[in-house]
């Protein structure tokens, strides 16, 4: 709910002449992504970048500001976590043919 509402205080801040917004790392989960759209209604498109695991790992190892993942079994475990929550929420956009792979 906090997150909806910073995101709806800095849509309407900056309404203006803008087309639309683009919303970096939101949703993360099939939750949050129904939470929006009663909210704000359907969004236009969705963006999402499909890398392989293996490159996930090597820029996160490379990332200075990755502190969190201290080890290869802290990364393994991190894009575990993200592919459980975000396969719902990616299948969903899939029906919703809204969504566009970014390679």
């Amino acid at each position: 709910g906090i997150v909806l509402e910073l995101l709806k205080e800095a849509m309407v801040a900056n309404l203006g002449d803008t087309k639309g917004f683009l919303i970096d790392g939101f949703p993360r989960e099939l939750k949050e992504a129904e939470e929006f759209e009663s909210k704000f209604g359907e969004p236009k498109l969705v963006f999402c970048l499909d890398c392989s695991t293996e490159t996930m790992s090597s820029r996160l190892l490379r990332s200075q500001s990755s502190q969190h993942f201290d080890s290869d079994e802290t990364i393994k475990e991190g894009i575990e976590s993200y592919h459980q929550a975000a396969k719902p929420m990616i299948a969903y956009y899939e029906r919703k043919t809204q969504l566009r792979k970014v390679n």
